[in-house]
Formats: structure tokens, sequence, C-alpha cells
């Protein structure tokens, strides 16, 4: 049988492991900086920004993927809109969705066109306010 300090311990120790892997990366554009967290497995692609109340100014989530395919997404259990960028392997912005709003009712997948490696959620009229286009490079 296991005692409550032991309980504890182990508690903190899962706690300060998943705190640690919040990875943050910085992603610049021409004229902008911002802070990304780094979405690298499944289970945190699965998650991304669901449940949140909002996203800091200059924030975003960067999703990482093993292959550059079509990566479609979706606003299921998400409280504000976003802008969201696919980004090629070469770094370049290859499509954009702006003021993606959350769902109510039903949830339908936003599928690109085109293959992306990275995807990176900002939070809605950021494209807009920085000026933000396909083609552009993306570097982080």
């Amino acid at each position: 049988m296991i005692k409550l300090p032991a309980i504890l311990m182990l508690l903190l120790i899962f706690s300060s492991i998943s705190l640690s892997e919040q990875l943050t990366k910085e992603v610049c554009f021409e004229k902008v900086c911002l802070q990304a967290e780094i979405a690298d497995t499944e289970s945190k692609r699965r998650l991304g920004l669901m449940f949140r109340e909002g996203l800091p100014e200059n924030q975003g989530m960067l999703f990482v993927f093993e292959e550059e395919e079509r990566q479609s997404f979706w606003m299921k259990n998400m409280k504000f809109p976003l802008d969201i960028i696919w980004i090629s392997k070469d770094k370049l912005i290859v499509e954009i969705k702006s003021n993606v709003l959350p769902c109510r009712d039903s949830c339908e997948s936003i599928v690109p066109q085109t293959k992306a490696k990275y995807v990176l959620e900002v939070n809605a009229d950021f494209l807009e306010r920085n000026r933000i286009e396909i083609g552009d490079r993306v570097d982080f």
C-alpha cells in the first residue's frame, strides 16, 4: 500500500516533468516575432489550445509534424478565434485562414489545399495587423 507522502512525491515529480515539457520557441516573420509553445507529440497536438481562455499578445502554438502533409484542424472546445498559418518544410507560408471561430454545435475540419510540416496558431487578427501573407518566410 502506497502512503500519502509517496503519492505526493510522485505527483510533484510528474507535474514538474509536464511543466518542463512546455517548450517554447521564438517564431519570427519579417517585422514581428512571437513566442510559441511547441506541440511536437501526438498528445500535445491533439490538445492544442483547447479549453484555454485566450492567448497573450504575440504568443501562439507551433505544431510540428513528422511529415509534410495536408494538416487539418478544428476548433473543438476552443473559447476564442484564431488565425491559422500552414508552413512548408522550407519555412514558407503556404496557406492561411483568418479569424477562425470556435465551433458551437458541430465542428467541421479546416482542411488546407497545400501540404505543410508546421502549423502556427495565433490570436485572430494577428495576420492582418502584421500584414503577413502566403509566400512570406518564417524563421524559428
